[in-house]
């Protein structure tokens, strides 16, 4: 069975000059939740566009199931849901309206009251578009993805600016969607929902991947499973190589005025870094310690935080 999403070699550049993708290279396959993670301006709003059909490559190419946007263009957008991060839809229309609207772009799309119910909107079909929550209008953006019973779901960033348990629910939703045997490409700013729902990731930074793995896998290859974060005062302290020579490290981060040390042991570490702290007469402000997760990894590759401009 072919790729749910291939891409070979894709180039984008504007004005011949600004690079945003370069030769990137995509294989997702059919039943999986991907997610394309990087910071801002790293080229995932530019990937996606290409891979949804909605923007020419300067080069490379894409196939979804094995076909080519020149060739089934009808065909292949009735395979796909798309849900923006920001939709803008008509806030005279009731949300039942605006379900049917959008199933009437395809051939053969869901019955509105079932995505209605799927997505818990069934209470509020009859309320203007203007009249919902944030979080409503977020899962109304996703049934008019879902309406077409798509083969693809493309979601970016879905959960932005919503509360806790409409976060939640709207990830039990790709998760029911995915067991249906659909495939999910997501982008995301939260590093916890890209842990907890893709089973393989790719991060992106100045249009190439330097990253590419289950969310697991990229952890294991940070080269500590822990984290140790402390902060001193008192004294200049030890240099990022001094903390280096502790034992059981493997690499030294410092973030703002917190230094992460990603550790194998750190019953072995924590010791020998107090003693360190100690013997340079420095105060030991903070302390703690935790499981390397993916926000981690992507620091280390990016030297930034997915949220930072």
């Amino acid at each position: 069975m072919p790729s749910a999403i291939q891409c070979r070699d894709l180039r984008k550049t504007y004005d011949g000059k600004v690079e945003a993708v370069r030769g990137l290279n995509l294989d997702i396959q059919a039943g999986e939740c991907f997610g394309l993670l990087g910071p801002n301006g790293a080229g995932k709003t530019t990937t996606i566009e290409i891979l949804e059909g909605l923007l020419q490559p300067t080069s490379g190419q894409v196939s979804i199931f094995g076909h080519r946007w020149q060739e089934n263009e009808r065909e292949m957008r009735e395979w796909l849901g798309i849900s923006l991060q920001e939709t803008r839809l008509s806030e005279k229309l009731s949300v039942r309206e605006t379900v049917n609207l959008f199933g009437s772009f395809y051939r053969a799309p869901r019955s509105s009251d079932e995505v209605l119910e799927q997505l818990q909107l069934t209470e509020k079909a009859d309320a203007w578009v203007g009249k919902l929550s944030g979080g409503q209008r977020q899962r109304l953006a996703v049934a008019t993805a879902l309406v077409c019973n798509p083969k693809i779901l493309f979601l970016d960033e879905p959960t932005t600016g919503l509360d806790p348990q409409s976060r939640r629910q709207l990830w039990d939703i790709i998760r029911e969607f995915q067991r249906n045997g659909g495939t999910v490409l997501l982008t995301t700013h939260y590093m916890d929902e890209a842990e907890r729902l893709c089973d393989r990731l790719a991060i992106v930074d100045h249009g190439q991947i330097i990253a590419e793995g289950s969310p697991a896998d990229l952890i294991e290859r940070l080269g500590g499973h822990h984290v140790v974060e402390f902060a001193v005062s008192g004294a200049a302290g030890s240099t990022p190589d001094g903390w280096k020579n502790l034992p059981s490290v493997e690499s030294v981060r410092e973030d703002e005025d917190l230094i992460a040390l990603h550790v194998k042991q750190p019953h072995l570490t924590i010791p020998a870094l107090l003693e360190a702290i100690d013997r340079q007469g420095c105060e030991l402000r903070h302390l703690t310690t935790r499981q390397a997760s993916l926000e981690d990894v992507f620091v280390r590759l990016t030297g930034r935080h997915l949220r930072e401009e």
